[in-house]
């Protein structure tokens, strides 16, 4: 065990106020919304607000299920016999490059459209009812929503990564009640939840057949695109379209307004200056960004991690259990998916340089936060530990009372949530 839970539960507000939260909306799921609700608050972060107080059997369910407060990569029963272990990229059974074999979800997905492309195979294969995801809101386009698609055109409406804050299972406990099987995909954090709650409800692994996730460099704060509403002089009630990427690979960031005026920004310069992604804090001392818990995981495969320029567009995939291994064999051979090349754990250092650096430091910024007297997460499986101990004494205890000053001074807390 590479981190603490407490023995008894804590008030739910203690995984916000410790900058704990990632804004999946798990808890108003469990809870139900008359007792916590799911808001924007002022600092641009979905949040759980508490209507009413929760009994102490609640409070423990959600800090059980939490993924601020329990990270976990894949559990024994789902490592296949044929699994490799990679200290950095942990299980898989196969990495891969490959893309979205119809050129419209290819041009218009995240990347190669790969996760797009799964979402309308299993529909039309009829293999689940629908897909549970997340798509722009219609009415406030720079935000975003928990998405159901039933069918090819509705997964095309959400294509395309959402970068910024949303909760996809807000009413996760609901889909479950429809007893239909479907898929889900999101950020690693979400994966992680499911996950945690299928250990208390058995309907998740009954009904929830596939979990397909992203390599995710983070969660920002609505902040980061008002940014860039600032930057053109812009108003949120302006807005048509807000298109994160896509439309090309990596595509552009694409703002509309209802007078038709169109405006663009592209990825390098979104993205480029990481200091200005306003990352949450929980996104800061995540252990699992590459979605250990998945059945498959995409992912962009620059060179470096960065765009030189424009392609046809490619997704890395990294495929963890015999359930995702059948469902990538069963879409190529079926033609939904094109594989063009073996890839090893040493490519994706190389596609995701950020990531490598971040496992590394991890297990020590953990360290400084539970020195610091923060309440820390639970941290199984993920080799964090041992990962830290490549990168040495001086390198440990500087991610370390780095984490620690920050936390005296203030920046890895939130003020108790309220709605913005």
């Amino acid at each position: 065990m590479d981190g603490r839970a407490p023995a008894q539960p804590r008030p739910v507000t203690d995984i916000i106020e410790n900058g704990l939260c990632i804004g999946c909306g798990l808890c108003e799921s469990i809870a139900g919304s008359k007792r916590v609700s799911m808001m924007m608050t002022p600092q641009g972060r979905e949040r759980p607000v508490l209507q009413q107080p929760l009994d102490s059997a609640t409070a423990e369910q959600i800090f059980a299920v939490c993924p601020g407060t329990r990270i976990e990569g894949l559990s024994a029963d789902l490592v296949d016999h044929a699994t490799t272990i990679d200290s950095i990229w942990g299980p898989y059974l196969t990495m891969v490059r490959g893309f979205a074999a119809d050129p419209e979800v290819r041009f218009r997905g995240a990347s190669g459209g790969v996760l797009s492309a799964l979402a309308i195979y299993l529909l039309e294969t009829q293999q689940v009812d629908f897909v549970l995801h997340v798509a722009a809101l219609p009415d406030r386009p720079m935000r975003s929503k928990r998405h159901l698609s039933f069918n090819r055109a509705q997964v095309l409406e959400a294509v395309g990564s959402r970068y910024g804050p949303v909760a996809p299972l807000v009413d996760f406990h609901a889909v479950l009640d429809r007893e239909r099987p479907f898929a889900f995909i999101g950020k690693p954090c979400d994966v992680g939840a499911i996950r945690n709650l299928a250990q208390w409800d058995s309907r998740v692994d009954r009904y929830c057949r596939y979990l397909l996730t992203l390599v995710c460099g983070g969660v920002s704060e609505l902040g980061k695109s008002q940014d860039v509403l600032d930057e053109f002089g812009l108003d949120e009630a302006e807005l048509a379209l807000f298109r994160y990427r896509g439309h090309g690979n990596p595509g552009p960031t694409r703002i509309e307004t209802r007078d038709r005026r169109a405006f663009e920004k592209n990825y390098n310069d979104m993205w480029a200056d990481e200091s200005g992604w306003k990352l949450q804090f929980r996104c800061k001392i995540c252990p699992d960004a590459i979605g250990e818990s998945a059945d498959i995981v995409a992912t962009d495969v620059w060179p470096g991690g960065m765009p030189i320029g424009e392609d046809a567009g490619f997704n890395g995939l990294i495929v963890r259990t015999r359930n995702g291994l059948e469902l990538l064999t069963s879409a190529v051979r079926n033609g939904a998916l094109i594989l063009d090349q073996d890839l090893t754990p040493r490519d994706m250092d190389d596609f995701q340089p950020h990531q490598v650096r971040k496992k590394r430091a991890v297990w020590a910024r953990l360290v400084g936060l539970r020195h610091a007297g923060q309440l820390v997460p639970t941290v199984e499986r993920l080799r964090i530990r041992d990962l830290a101990r490549t990168v040495g004494l001086g390198a440990n205890l500087a991610e370390a009372r780095g984490t620690r000053q920050r936390v005296h001074e203030g920046r890895t807390t939130e003020p108790p949530a309220e709605a913005e």
